[in-house]
């Protein structure tokens, strides 16, 4: 009598599906995917920054000084709005190493909080448009400085969007300490905004 189990007998198959998934390196497939998106939004910001410096570089020698003459930077206000957003990491650090910990409390503090500090330099943002006296059309200046700003800006938005939609999901119980992928994720991308404001405050407000 054969020793392997025909296929109607008991046990014959214990596995249904396909095989799981091996995993060649400790980083799972979501998190790679967010960093591998980071670095192609790296690239976009770094264009810009090129025709930036590139600007500067041009019409600097013109005028003997960056900005040109009749542009103001609000340098203080930047500076607020860059510690409301480093806040806003700490907070986001915060709600990730709570729900790793099963500290669903801490996890909804933290994305609530974040969520606050966001949509804070988002609406300062808006208000520093408004009060600046300069339009993209008046100078090649205008047009790099909001076109960093702006970019940045646009990706706070996308992130207040992901903050939300995880913050809905917190106060749900949707996250565990087993499943936490989607607090993990939103979280990279949150602090990749908030290290690019500090990169594009220096470089506009600071040089």
């Amino acid at each position: 009598m054969s020793s392997h189990a025909e296929p109607h007998e008991p046990g014959a198959f214990e596995h249904h599906g396909p095989p799981p998934i091996h995993y060649s390196s400790r980083v799972s497939p979501a998190v790679l995917g967010m960093f591998l998106f980071i670095a192609s939004e790296i690239m976009l910001f770094g264009a810009f920054f090129t025709v930036y410096f590139f600007d500067r570089v041009v019409n600097k020698p013109f005028n003997g000084h960056w900005p040109p003459e009749g542009f103001h930077r609000p340098v203080y206000v930047a500076l607020i709005n860059t510690l409301i957003l480093v806040s806003s990491s700490a907070t986001m650090h915060w709600a990730d190493t709570s729900i790793k910990k099963g500290n669903r409390a801490g996890l909804q503090a933290g994305l609530v909080l974040t969520l606050c500090l966001g949509a804070t330099f988002l609406a300062t943002q808006v208000i520093e448009y408004h009060r600046l006296g300069f339009a993209t059309k008046d100078t090649s200046f205008a047009s790099t400085f909001f076109g960093l700003t702006g970019l940045h800006g646009a990706h706070v938005f996308v992130g207040l969007t992901i903050l939300l939609v995880m913050t809905i999901r917190a106060f749900r119980g949707h996250f565990s300490p087993e499943h936490h992928h989607g607090v993990e994720i939103g979280g990279i991308y949150w602090h990749f905004v908030d290290v690019m404001w500090i990169v594009v405050y220096v470089t506009v407000y600071l040089l």
